[in-house]
């Protein structure tokens, strides 16, 4: 009389490393820190003696220029890690990790010096570059900041939260199915078995 085999044990996701808690994670701050850049990051008031109400608003687009790109850098890495293999995974949270470093260290330096971030902004205004100028960072900034470190804890999950989820590639799916066989998949690899001709169901 045969038995029936041991289902095969399936290694459960943390809630962190969940591949849609992490992705969307990634993507919202990515977006986050794009919008911050459409808001006023330093207000200057052009006449510091008040003679005249001559104030310009500065976005964060053009005090810190390279905020904008790292975003979106960190947006289409959001999105790949998605469907990413072992090795692009570790690739992706590198770059989503500089992209990170890089929005922290350029809202760093606009509030250190919001004048000097701010003069490209006075010159195009004015006509005028070196000019006398009071210059006062608002809060998104900090803003940015704040989501770029939340971008780096994400980068640095990503290729831990890896472990987790079942890989992309024709030739790691078809070893990890074997392995995982009970393993529930979600709806990015019922898309991709789909694509191959097979029934993920």
């Amino acid at each position: 009389m045969s038995t029936a085999s041991p289902a095969p044990s399936v290694r459960k996701s943390p809630r962190w490393a969940r591949k849609s808690t992490l992705v969307l994670a990634t993507t919202i701050l990515a977006l986050a820190v794009f919008g911050a850049t459409t808001q006023t990051w330093i207000e200057v008031r052009l006449d510091p003696a008040g003679a005249s109400n001559s104030d310009l608003h500065v976005q964060g687009s053009k005090a810190a220029t390279a905020v904008t790109a790292l975003a979106v850098v960190a947006l289409a890495g959001g999105l790949a890690a998605s469907i990413a293999g072992k090795i692009a995974r570790w690739i992706i949270a590198l770059l989503i990790a500089l992209s990170a470093a890089g929005i922290i260290l350029a809202a760093i330096t606009v509030m250190m010096d919001p004048l000097g971030a701010a003069q490209g902004a006075i010159a195009a205004a004015t006509g005028v570059s070196g000019g006398q100028a009071d210059a006062a960072v608002t809060v998104f900034p900090v803003f940015a900041i704040v989501a770029g470190s939340l971008l780096a804890i994400c980068a640095i999950a990503l290729p831990l939260a890896g472990r987790y989820w079942t890989s992309r590639t024709k030739y790691d799916a078809g070893v990890r199915g074997k392995k995982n066989g009970g393993e529930p998949v979600d709806e990015i690899d019922s898309w991709d078995s789909l694509s191959r001709g097979e029934d993920p169901t």
